[in-house]
């Protein structure tokens, strides 16, 4: 007997904003399977205002709240049983927050959530990880957003440590990232994966899965450094406008996705890792997993 159930997570992000819908496919006897029914997109750039005015702006407030009315119908459309929003770094920082999340609430009935780092991190390892750690391995998750980096270690399959430093692709754009930000990350690092022999990356984020797409490999097959950092000199060279018009990426990754690159690259050359492999997981898909395994 299969039974489909249908769950939806939404991640209000420093850069853009997610809806995703999915599929829990329960058969007798089986692993549940988890399938992309719908995925949203939407660029506000929240962080852009959060980061350097310190508020969400009246114009993001609006386009927000529309954006969750949006939401909302397309979860009624897709009967869903039950949704989570979650609310990462640019809503952590703004100081009308609060305001923001009631007014949503009032107006779109949307009832949303704003995590910190290390919420936002175990969420997001509690994905499909244990399907990749080999239990006699050491990885290095990095998970790049708009407003910070979560970095969690794993070895011999279990969450050694985890750190979130706020180095995110919408700061770096804006030079708030300063130098001892990226000190405290490559001091973090080496320290955490000195007694390793071999360390490998796993990178999570929509500027990695970009990258990864590019470079039209397998799903399960990983990136080499050697390929991050030819990526990260070409995409260097390339103008802003031919970024969009030559590699057909949409304008609000076009300036962020070199920040990005520049950030898991430091990663693989502090933590000595020689590959970086790409599963396609987010907070958006650890979130519905949680709900569905009671979690959250």
């Amino acid at each position: 007997m299969i039974n489909i159930r249908k769950f939806a997570a939404i991640d209000i992000g420093s850069n853009a904003m997610r809806l995703l819908i999915s599929n829990v496919v329960e058969q007798d006897g089986k692993e549940p399977q988890f399938n992309k029914s719908s995925l949203v997109r939407v660029p506000i750039r929240l962080g852009q205002d959060a980061f350097t005015v310190g508020e969400i702006s009246p114009e993001n407030i609006d386009r927000m709240v529309d954006a969750m009315k949006a939401f909302n119908l397309l979860m009624k459309v897709h009967k869903v049983e039950r949704y989570m929003a979650f609310a990462t770094s640019a809503m952590r920082e703004a100081y009308n927050a609060k305001e923001v999340v009631a007014l949503i609430k009032k107006k779109a009935d949307i009832k949303i959530e704003i995590i910190d780092g290390k919420k936002e991190a175990a969420i997001i390892a509690s994905t499909d990880l244990h399907h990749l750690l080999k239990t006699d391995e050491t990885y290095l998750f990095v998970d790049v957003g708009g407003g910070s980096t979560e970095f969690t270690l794993f070895s011999d399959g279990k969450m050694i440590n985890s750190r979130s430093f706020k180095a995110g692709t919408v700061r770096l754009l804006n030079n708030m990232v300063h130098d001892v930000v990226w000190d405290e990350i490559e001091k973090w690092i080496k320290t955490n994966t000195a007694d390793y022999e071999e360390v490998t990356l796993i990178g999570s984020g929509g500027n990695i899965n970009k990258l990864f797409k590019m470079s039209g490999k397998q799903q399960e097959k990983p990136l080499s450094y050697i390929y991050i950092n030819s990526q990260y000199a070409f995409l260097n060279s390339l103008t802003y406008e031919q970024r969009i018009a030559e590699l057909g990426l949409n304008s609000d990754r076009a300036d962020v996705i070199i920040h990005a690159t520049r950030i898991y690259l430091n990663a693989m050359k502090w933590s000595g890792a020689r590959q970086i492999f790409v599963p396609k997981i987010g907070l958006s898909d650890g979130i519905v997993k949680a709900m569905y395994y009671g979690k959250i």
